[in-house]
């Protein structure tokens, strides 16, 4: 069990719920709010995620990207711990709980909704699934071929908030893009991280994430705007919305959130860079939550 726990990689599951969470705290500040839409729509992103990185965890392996070379952060199939079988199986499950709580959240949120909308959501549910898979799995694997931070951005950010927030309220706010936005940023800041820790190993086995075609120095000036744009986006939303005190407390995230651009900045190693993987996760969840309740409050 500890073998698939790991492949599950629980660090990056509070990245997951972030854009949903925020989302929700966005509808819940406008009045409208589902405990039924919500932990169907946090089912629906956690089995994405986690078939994500099973996924992940056998396309690197099958491709050969994931060698015995990798020392940090190894993965169950490229260790044997988990077989190539037993892994295709989980991605098939893993999609299947993803299509079923995915139909129930669009039914409960757009029962009432014309047809257009409803196969319009269920087009997009189908394509996450797919983004998902074809990650690192298929022919043309779009990860390897540094696409993987738009995909990004797209789903944990943009449709991730905005589709959330319309499933509670049937309403899409221009101004909501900046909070989604901030949370797409963050987001590709965690794959960015990611990709600047296996950059050596991703020269060798021909994987031209964004890192690998930026080089080391560019891929970390890459990162500071990350960080930077997620938080000036929030900034702007809060300046727009005439904002009180409580609309501002989101602001103690920003020593965290240089403390990773510096560290990111100094690793020269993965065993380095990689601890801060897990903490902007966390600071991305932080960041979503303290937001959240200035919109709520």
């Amino acid at each position: 069990m500890k073998h698939w726990i790991s492949a599950a990689r629980p660090r990056t599951l509070p990245l997951a719920l972030s854009s949903i969470l925020m989302g929700s705290f966005l509808a819940a500040g406008s009045h409208a709010f589902s405990w039924t839409i919500f932990w169907l729509a946090v089912f629906t992103t956690t089995f994405l995620q986690i078939l994500s990185n099973f996924a992940n965890d056998y396309g690197d392996t099958v491709s050969g990207v994931d060698t015995i070379e990798r020392t940090v952060a190894t993965r169950a199939v490229q260790t044997g711990a988990i077989t190539r079988q037993q892994m295709t199986k989980a991605i098939i499950l893993m999609s299947i709980l993803s299509f079923i709580t995915g139909s129930l959240l669009i039914y409960e949120g757009l029962k009432d909704s014309s047809t257009q909308t409803i196969i319009t959501f269920f087009g997009l549910g189908v394509l996450a699934i797919i983004a998902a898979i074809t990650y690192t799995v298929g022919k043309r694997p779009y990860g390897y071929m540094g696409f993987g931070d738009i995909s990004v951005l797209i789903f944990f950010g943009w449709v991730g908030v905005l589709g959330t927030y319309f499933l509670y309220t049937h309403e899409f706010i221009w101004l909501n893009i900046l909070p989604a936005t901030s949370c797409g940023l963050f987001a590709v800041g965690v794959l960015n991280i990611n990709n600047i820790r296996d950059i050596e190993s991703d020269i060798k086995t021909g994987k031209n994430s964004i890192p690998v075609r930026l080089g080391k120095d560019k891929a970390v000036i890459y990162h500071w705007f990350l960080l930077t744009g997620g938080f000036i986006c929030a900034v702007i939303y809060s300046l727009l919305n005439h904002s009180e005190f409580l609309n501002w407390i989101f602001l103690i995230t920003l020593p965290l959130l240089i403390k990773i651009g510096v560290g990111v900045s100094k690793g020269k190693t993965p065993a380095q860079i990689d601890p801060f993987l897990k903490i902007m996760a966390l600071t991305t969840l932080l960041f979503v939550i303290t937001f959240g309740i200035g919109q709520v409050f």
